[in-house]
Parts: structure tokens; C-alpha cells; sequence
């Protein structure tokens, strides 16, 4: 049995990294659904296809393991996260956390966002960088609905602490000595761990924002998080929910500035919904906003690729696989797939509606959440926070891009675009909201 759809092993293939989508079609075409390359003592070993999600993410012997794949660009800055935990562990953290997100407590941040998004979006320039104000707004709202404390000063010096750690995690140097980025952002982070320490005591005595509701969350069997836990989790849960927001979010505006016909068609949509201060039930009846964010996130997934670790060797597509190699999924890939989506590299947000509904055609074709164990336990907040962000734009401001404008992308780690995406803004009448 062969063990890699790649001749030879020495190859090593940039492309993949410097353009995720270009790379992998380029070796999925040329080699096939399974690529090994050597990058010094590591083994890396791309899987393509919806089939290749399904085995990783399933996980179904517990052979793909999430935190040595990870460790080594967050594991300085957010361990011990969810997504650094694997196994019996990571079950036991996962069933505690749910009550964070239980569609009650979502409606509860949902109230507590909505004030403040009014604010941020009621007056804003003709022309603006569209990524960097999503990037203050979604992490000024992390820090209102979860942490629910700090303003003025300090506050903005919150603010920095969590954009040095997000930003250390794509350190080059992986030494924390000064006055490398590293070493900068393992001292930003235990500044956020010991400001929200000193916030636990008043947490666990009734908060109901998500920092409270996780100190006082018990599983099933009565198991409660440490000091620790909490911790560690509320700052990972900012890094997560704040970037990837934010890249939805940029995209979904690129997009609707590229298509004014949708742009009309969601704005009809929000004004439609019978509630001043939308509500998670409003939000639910934006059927054609949901529509153009799962195009979008197809299109432009947060995470382009999803690595894992394995403990033993596995066979895929008749290659066998050995253990301890670096195995990563491609959902860029997959969601561009023809064999999967009609006219794939077209934005058509249709194809997600009754009755074409393309992303049925294979359970794991679209997984921009991931799947499995590790699906994102944030995902319906993550929905509702962007349609709510992106109904309030869409009620006061039509908006356009440049003529002949092509969004710049990077990629990896997080997909955003590279020039902060500039756009203009005009001012829309005070609506009338239909009947």
C-alpha cells in the first residue's frame, strides 16, 4: 500500500500557504486526495475532500487529536482553550460550557449588544476602513457581553493587552525573550488573566453576562471549572469569537458591495422584521441575511484549513497514513468544489435556499464551523452577533466599493482582507419599517 499520493517525499509545495485555495486545487488535481510532504522532521499530510472531513472531524476512534496541531501557534497565548483539548477532557469542558450558550443566555447578549451597536453605527464617515471597524466594534461587544466590565482607560488598555496576544500567536521568533512579540503578547495575556481574576469573586455571585454564567456553570454530573478554567477559557472564547467575527463580517460587506442587488434585497429583508431592537427571533426570519453569510463564510471560510495531530497510522483512499503526522483538511477546498456546488467560484447565495440547497449534496462539503466534537460551540452566537451587526448597517447606509475594486486576501491564519477593505457609506433616510 502507497503512503502519499506524492511521489517525492523532499517536495515541498508553498503555494499552499501563500494562495490555501490555488495550493490545494493545484495538488488536489496534480496528486490526488491525499499529499505528503517532508518540512524537516515534520511529516505534513494534506487530505482533500468532503470525505477527508468527515474521517478527521468525526473522529469517530478518536485517532485525530487537536491540540499538538494547534500548540504550536496558540498554545503560548490561549492554552488550555476548547479547541486545545481533546479526548475525555475536552468532553468534560465542552459539557460546562454549554450553558454559555444556551439559546436563553444568547438572548440575553443579544440585549446587552444591541445599545451599543446602535451607538457605534449611528454616525459613521463617507469613507472608512470596513475591517478595522468591525475589528473594534466585535471586540469592544466581546468585552460587553462576556466580560461586562472596564471602560475608559482602562478599557483601552484591555483592548491593547488582547490585540498584542491575538497578534503573538502568528509570531515568526517562537522564543518569549524581550523584546520579541512573543514574549509581548505571553505578558499581555497574563495581564487579561489577572484583570478577570480580579473580577471572579463578584462573577460568581449572580453576573449574567458569559463570564459569569461560565463561573458558576456546573455539567451534568455537577463538575465545576477552577479559577483556571475560567480563565482560560473566557480568554480564548474573546480571541475566537473576536477574529472570526470580524473576518465574516468584512467578507459578507465585500460581497454585498460587489452585489447592491443583494445589498437591497437584505436591507428590504431588515426592515421587515417587526422589532426596533432586534430580538433572536427576528433575526431568525432573516432567511436570505443567513443565506448570503453561509455563501460568504463557503467562499471565505475564517479558517481555510483545519489541522490535527494523529496518534497511529490510518488508511485514506488506499494510502496509508503513519502515526505523530501534522493531517490537515482543506474546507477551502471542499466548498469550491464542482463536483459539490454549481459554479463554485460564483457568489450565489441561492444555492443555500429551497429548493437548489447544494450543501445537502454531501454532510461534510460545507464545514466553515468545523464538525464534529469540535464543532464550534459559539456558532449560533456567532450568527446571531453578525446578522444583528449587519441588519443595523444595512438600515442606516447603503455602501459601495471602488470601481473595478478586488478585495486583497491573507489567508492564513485567519482569513481578512489585507488592506483593511475600504468602502463608502451614504446615509439612508430614516426608514419606514414595512408593516
Amino acid at each position: 500500500m502507497p503512503e502519499s499520493g506524492l511521489a517525492d517525499l523532499a517536495r515541498r509545495d508553498w503555494r499552499i500557504f501563500a494562495d490555501p485555495l490555488d495550493g490545494a486545487r493545484r495538488q488536489f488535481a496534480d496528486c490526488g486526495p491525499v499529499v505528503m510532504e517532508k518540512w524537516g522532521p515534520l511529516r505534513l499530510v494534506n487530505l482533500f475532500g468532503p470525505d477527508a472531513n468527515e474521517l478527521v472531524l468525526m473522529n469517530r476512534d478518536e485517532n485525530f487529536v487537536s491540540r499538538p496541531a494547534w500548540n504550536f501557534f496558540i498554545g503560548d497565548i490561549f492554552p488550555n482553550g476548547l479547541m486545545l483539548r481533546d479526548g475525555e477532557d475536552h468532553r468534560r469542558h465542552r459539557r460546562v460550557m454549554r450553558a454559555g450558550f444556551h439559546r436563553t443566555a444568547i438572548a440575553g447578549y443579544l440585549a446587552a449588544m444591541n445599545p451599543l451597536i446602535d451607538e457605534r453605527l449611528a454616525s459613521l464617515p463617507a469613507e472608512l476602513h470596513a475591517h478595522e471597524l468591525m475589528k473594534l466594534l466585535t471586540l469592544e461587544l466581546a468585552w460587553n457581553v462576556f466580560v461586562g466590565e472596564s471602560r475608559g482607560d482602562e478599557h483601552a488598555r484591555l483592548n491593547h493587552a488582547f490585540e498584542t496576544a491575538v497578534a503573538a500567536s502568528l509570531a515568526v521568533v517562537r522564543i518569549p525573550v524581550p523584546p520579541l512579540l512573543l514574549w509581548r503578547g505571553v505578558r499581555a495575556r497574563t495581564y487579561l488573566r489577572e484583570h478577570l481574576r480580579s473580577l471572579l469573586p463578584r462573577k460568581r455571585s449572580g453576573a449574567q453576562d458569559m463570564f459569569g454564567i461560565l463561573a458558576r456553570a456546573e455539567g451534568e454530573d455537577g463538575e465545576r471549572f477552577s479559577d483556571d478554567d475560567v480563565l482560560d477559557h473566557m480568554v480564548f472564547m474573546m480571541m475566537a469569537a473576536h477574529d472570526t467575527t470580524t473576518s465574516t463580517l468584512s467578507s459578507m460587506i465585500y460581497e454585498l458591495g460587489r452585489h447592491p442587488e443583494w445589498q437591497e434585497r437584505l436591507r428590504d429583508e431588515a426592515l421587515s422584521i417587526d422589532a426596533a431592537t432586534p430580538t433572536v427571533e427576528s433575526l431568525d426570519r432573516m432567511v436570505l441575511a443567513d443565506a448570503v453569510m453561509r455563501e460568504t463564510l463557503r467562499r471565505y471560510p475564517p479558517l481555510p484549513v483545519i489541522p490535527r495531530g494523529n496518534v497511529a497510522a490510518f488508511e485514506f483512499r488506499g494510502y496509508r497514513i503513519p502515526a505523530k503526522s501534522l493531517v490537515v483538511t482543506h474546507p477551502i477546498l471542499t466548498h469550491h468544489m464542482p463536483e459539490y456546488w454549481d459554479e463554485p467560484m460564483r457568489f450565489d447565495p441561492d444555492r443555500f435556499l429551497a429548493p437548489r440547497e447544494e450543501h445537502r449534496r454531501h454532510r461534510f462539503q460545507f464545514v466553515p464551523f468545523s464538525g464534529g466534537v469540535h464543532l464550534c460551540l459559539g456558532m449560533q452566537f456567532a450568527e446571531v452577533q453578525i446578522k444583528a451587526l449587519l441588519a443595523s448597517l444595512l438600515k442606516r447606509y447603503r455602501w459601495s466599493l471602488r470601481p473595478g475594486y478586488e478585495m486583497p486576501f491573507v489567508r492564513i491564519p485567519i482569513s481578512r482582507p489585507r488592506d483593511g477593505l475600504p468602502i463608502r457609506l451614504r446615509r439612508i433616510a430614516a426608514p419606514t419599517r414595512a408593516a
